[in-house]
């Protein structure tokens, strides 16, 4: 018999009053376990300050006259990236501005160290430690509207399916003219715009998706789980689909991505963003996990189409959509300076990638950049940058390794925070995992993702489960399946 649909809208929830101090708690606790500190060494910021007010280099290049703008979550001061669309023939040319980092941050410095070591920025719900002073990441560095900006401008062309023809990359002067978010872009596009920057921004990243697919790439569907601060002090917990306007606005950054990796490759130096494409064994386990919950998957359709296919509102899709996070495992960074790596291709890109479009937040994307710029202007790649090329893997790894775990136990407080209080009630949850000991549901009324001790239930199959307990300070909430 069927098991009814249970549709699991996006949802979303706020911390009761009384459990703020305790979550505000959590999270200084969580930073403080991390070795997360939020104070920039004395040293590495005055040096920030000085270079922010004088930058020790500065393009020769003028291009403020181009009117480029910027899409971003609302409120975002740390803009690394603006784009000005255009038609070319049947295609278009897509100029790319990339915040100029490394004409603030010299390589030895004081300010270079500290970046080294914290490797990315990290986002708590009420803070973020910053991987730049924010007197660079939210101001001189910064792509703010209606300032001149040193960048990095990326110059693609791109024919009439979206096929990249050209790539160059040079250093200029630029101005955004406009802040946006992708709530407005999205809102005005539904709409039915006459805004030949949105029309563009639609057109050029639907394109390079149908690439994506004739690639055999794919992209993850996954809700997004995010805890946010409002305007009152408070927080929320939400499952957050993503808007078209953010896949559009991604490609343009993986089209960069692409052009960089070939540049580097071509050249034989640089550091490649990695992933091995899914083995035979996890493929068979997800046609498996496929059948089993009754989602259809033709032969011949690729895992991306399917993946692609999935329905979040349906349970047994969403219970895929977790069983092929699997699929998507081993990303890391690969450096090389000579012959390109054997293993050069991001398995879900399906083509050889580089980080190079997030420099205020990403340490990796400050060498990228150097690099192809060397590249692409003819020039030798810095002595000092080709030295530190073969010790950035290791240390975005283990930047990698805090911002998830600082991601995950702050959802997993705010999770007990909306739980507190509830104990002994029954709740409605989707089976989304099967793991040793219990399952791993989804609730239905509430954006929570949490392991139930009891007997298993199928996969995409809906349960009541009973709140056993809820603690805030471990952040760890305790369900059994009724």
């Amino acid at each position: 018999m069927p098991h009814p649909k249970v549709v699991l809208a996006p949802t979303d929830a706020d911390v009761p009053e009384g459990s703020l101090a305790a979550l505000r708690a959590r999270f200084a606790a969580v930073r403080e376990e991390l070795g997360l500190s939020l104070d920039y060494p004395a040293d590495a910021l005055a040096e920030a300050q000085r270079v922010a007010a004088d930058p020790p280099s500065r393009p020769d290049l003028d291009e403020t006259d181009v009117p480029f703008f910027t899409i971003d979550p609302p409120g975002s001061m740390d803009l690394d990236q603006a784009m000005h669309l255009e038609r070319d023939g049947e295609g278009h040319r897509i100029r790319y501005a990339i915040a100029d980092v490394p004409a603030f941050v010299l390589p030895g410095s004081a300010l270079d160290q500290v970046t080294r070591e914290r490797g990315q920025t990290i986002y708590c719900p009420d803070v973020r430690v910053p991987l730049h002073p924010e007197v660079l990441s939210e101001d001189a560095a910064s792509l703010l509207p209606d300032v001149v900006r040193p960048a990095y401008v990326w110059d693609l062309r791109l024919d009439g399916a979206g096929v990249i023809t050209s790539a160059e990359v040079h250093r200029a002067l630029v101005r955004s003219v406009e802040r946006l978010d992708y709530a407005t872009v999205q809102a005005a596009v539904d709409a039915g715009t006459d805004d030949e920057r949105f029309l563009l921004l639609k057109e050029i990243g639907e394109r390079r998706l149908e690439q994506e697919r004739a690639r055999g790439g794919a992209s993850l569907p996954m809700p997004e789980q995010q805890v946010s601060q409002g305007d009152d002090g408070g927080f929320a917990l939400e499952f957050r689909p993503p808007v078209p306007a953010e896949d559009w606005n991604a490609q343009i950054s993986l089209a960069t991505g692409m052009a960089a990796a070939t540049m580097m490759i071509d050249a034989g130096v640089g550091i490649l963003r990695t992933m091995p494409a899914p083995t035979e064994d996890a493929l068979g386990r997800f046609r498996r996990a496929a059948r089993g919950l009754g989602v259809e998957w033709p032969q011949g359709q690729s895992y991306g189409d399917l993946i692609r296919s999935l329905d979040r509102t349906n349970p047994r899709h969403l219970a895929l959509i977790h069983e092929a996070t699997t699929l998507f495992r081993g990303a890391g960074y690969t450096a090389f300076d000579g012959p390109a790596p054997d293993e050069r291709e991001h398995g879900a890109v399906a083509a050889p990638y580089a980080h190079v479009t997030a420099p205020l937040r990403r340490l990796v994307d400050r060498f990228g950049l150097v690099v192809c710029a060397a590249v692409s202007q003819g020039d030798q790649v810095p002595d000092e940058i080709r030295a530190a090329l073969p010790g950035v893997p290791e240390l975005m790894a283990a930047s990698d390794r805090v911002a998830r775990s600082a991601e995950r136990a702050c959802a997993d407080a705010t999770e007990a925070a909306l739980l507190h209080g509830r104990e002994g009630e029954t709740l409605r949850a989707v089976v989304v995992d099967h793991a040793e000991k219990g399952m791993d549901v989804q609730l239905v009324d509430l954006p929570v993702l949490a392991r139930v001790s009891g007997d298993r239930a199928e996969l995409g199959s809906e349960v009541d489960v009973v709140v056993e307990g809820a603690d805030i300070a471990a952040g760890k909430v305790d369900l059994r399946r009724a």
